[in-house]
C-alpha cells in the first residue's frame, strides 16, 4: 500500500508543482529569502540513521533549493547551515558535520551558478573550515547568479556584536570619540556593519521540521520579514513545500511592523 500511494505521488505531484509556479503570481514575490535549515538529526533518528547520514541527506537538499529559487526570480538567499551555539557540540558530532558543510559548499562552488558569501563569525571556526568558505567565496566572486549566503558560525547576536564592534573601530580610526559618536549614531550606521551589509532585508524566512522560532536568525535583518513555518524536516523539504512557502508570501498583505 504505502509503494502504491508513493507511486501516486511520484506521477501527481510533478503536475501539481507545474500548476502552482504556472500560477505563481508574479509582482509580488521576495528578492531575499533567508532558510533555517532545520531538522537534520531528528530526521536521521526518524529514519534510524547516524545524525552524519542527516547532516549529509540535507547538504544535497540545498543544490535543489537554489535551482528552485532560480525558477521564481530569487535574488538573494541566506543559508543557515551551523549556529554558534552548535559549535559547542562533541567533537564526534560537529567535526564531521564542519566536513560535510566543507564538502557541500566547494560543490556549490564548483557548479559556478551561484555567488557564494560566508556569513558568521569565521573566527570562531577552524582555520581549514574559515579558509575553504572564503576560497569558495572567492572562487565564485564574479559569478552573474543568486547571491548566496552561507551562515556558518553564525549568530544574530554575534553579529550585532560584530557589526558595533566594527563601526567603533572605523569611527575611532577617523579620529571620532565615542562622545561624538554617540550623538549621531543610528541604525543606519550599525547595518553598514553587518554580515549582509549591501544587501536587501530577507522578505521572507523560511523554517523547516515545524519549530516555530528564529532561534537568533537574520535578528537586525528580519524585523520586517514574513515568516514561513514548515513542518517537514529539512531532508524532505521539496519543491512543491517551497511553491507554497513562496505562494504564501505572495498573498500576504506586508504591514511593516503596524
Amino acid at each position: 500500500m504505502a509503494d502504491w500511494k508513493s507511486g501516486i505521488r511520484r506521477v501527481l505531484y510533478p503536475a501539481y508543482e507545474s500548476r502552482m509556479l504556472r500560477r505563481m503570481p508574479t509582482e509580488n514575490l521576495p528578492r531575499h529569502v533567508g532558510v533555517m535549515l532545520d531538522g537534520n538529526r531528528r530526521w536521521a533518528k526518524a529514519v534510524g540513521a547516524d545524525t552524519a547520514h542527516g547532516h549529509r541527506a540535507g547538504a544535497a537538499n540545498i543544490e535543489p533549493l537554489l535551482g528552485w529559487c532560480e525558477e521564481v526570480g530569487i535574488e538573494h538567499v541566506t543559508l543557515w547551515l551551523l549556529s554558534t551555539d552548535n559549535l559547542n557540540r562533541p567533537a564526534a558530532e560537529l567535526t564531521p558535520l564542519l566536513g560535510i558543510i566543507e564538502e557541500a559548499v566547494a560543490s556549490l562552488a564548483d557548479q559556478q551558478r551561484w555567488r557564494l558569501h560566508p556569513v558568521g563569525a569565521l573566527d570562531l571556526l577552524p582555520q581549514s573550515t574559515a579558509e575553504k568558505l572564503k576560497a569558495a567565496a572567492e572562487s565564485t566572486r564574479e559569478v552573474d547568479g543568486i547571491l548566496v549566503n552561507i551562515a556558518v558560525g553564525y549568530g544574530g547576536r554575534r553579529e550585532i556584536a560584530d557589526a558595533v564592534r566594527s563601526l567603533l573601530h572605523e569611527q575611532a580610526s577617523k579620529g571620532m570619540t565615542l562622545e561624538e559618536l554617540a550623538e549621531v549614531i543610528d541604525v543606519e550606521h550599525i547595518a553598514e556593519h553587518l554580515y549582509t551589509r549591501g544587501q536587501p532585508d530577507p522578505d521572507l524566512v523560511i523554517r523547516t521540521s515545524g519549530e516555530q522560532r528564529l532561534g537568533g536568525f537574520l535578528l537586525w535583518q528580519s524585523t520586517h520579514s514574513e515568516f514561513y513555518f514548515c513542518e517537514a524536516y529539512w531532508p524532505d523539504f521539496r519543491r512543491v513545500d517551497f511553491l507554497r512557502a513562496i505562494r504564501a508570501y505572495a498573498h500576504r498583505e506586508r504591514r511593516y511592523g503596524s
